[in-house]
């Protein structure tokens, strides 16, 4: 059984993460789409590069606090009992492994690209989140803790959209010059991030469906028909999702695409500069 803030925590750094990536992807693009390349973070301008690195500050940051919150404060420190790990908390330990990930794909990404001892290529980078997402989708798939019923079908569609998080890393490694590619990787993480959000408020906050109750840390239904109504419920809050995030996408292009798309004049001094290269 998870809980409200085990799953705010995560699903606001992906939100957070995801957004930018979307943004990060189309400015990108329409600046110059002979020169786009596929990004595995995007750099923060401004403030004399000060705030380059802040997309991998956030996750390693966002990922350390999560893991001690799983990891210390939520197990209280007791990992052994009886000289045996403590079985009450393998759910806190499954979850501080997938965080572990993360924290490890955001610091081996800042010494990558802050240092000159790790220069990894953006595809490595590409495959070790990747690695970080196959992790949380095992995590998912294979829980210590049974999720069974309206629980069970919340991070049935959660692990799908961590597969998509997967697939879209892995083929930017592959397809390292395709938009649509870098684009999918954004609006799956984005929305990985609001189903966070969604199963918090569902299933541990005040938008439990009615016919279910949360007793003894597990979700009950009063009926088969409270179940399968409640289901069909998550169904259409998932396409919420999806239609607001691609709305809000093909927005983000349009705006970027009359603030960034560079005129005519531009586009002859770029390819001048291609050709001399």
């Amino acid at each position: 059984m998870g809980s409200f803030i085990g799953h705010i925590l995560p699903g606001t750094l992906f939100l957070l993460v995801g957004v930018w990536h979307i943004w990060g992807s189309v400015v990108r693009y329409v600046s110059n789409p002979k020169t786009f390349r596929v990004h595995v973070w995007n750099p923060v301008p401004g403030f004399n590069g000060r705030l380059k690195h802040l997309e991998l500050y956030v996750i390693s940051i966002g990922a350390f606090i999560d893991l001690c919150v799983e990891l210390l404060l939520a197990t209280h420190l007791r990992f052994f009992v009886d000289g045996s790990l403590n079985t009450t908390y393998f759910n806190n330990f499954e979850h501080s492994g997938m965080l572990l990930m993360f924290l490890i794909y955001g610091v081996v990404a800042l010494f990558s690209e802050k240092t000159r001892y790790l220069p990894l290529p953006v595809s490595a980078l590409c495959l070790i989140a990747a690695t970080a997402f196959c992790a949380e989708y095992l995590l998912f798939y294979f829980h210590s803790t049974t999720h069974k019923g309206l629980e069970g079908y919340y991070h049935v569609l959660l692990a799908f959209l961590i597969g998509l998080c997967i697939i879209s890393s892995i083929a930017g490694a592959l397809l390292s010059t395709s938009f649509p590619v870098d684009l999918c990787n954004g609006i799956a993480i984005t929305l990985q991030g609001i189903w966070f959000y969604q199963t918090a408020f569902v299933l541990y906050g005040p938008m439990l469906p009615s016919g279910c109750r949360l007793k003894d840390s597990h979700i009950t239904c009063h009926a088969k028909e409270s179940e399968v109504r409640a289901e069909l419920l998550a169904n259409v809050q998932l396409f919420v999702a999806v239609l607001t995030v691609l709305v809000g996408t093909v927005a983000s292009y349009g705006f970027a695409a009359s603030r960034y798309m560079p005129t005519v004049k531009n586009l002859q001094a770029i390819q001048v500069e291609l050709d001399k290269e």
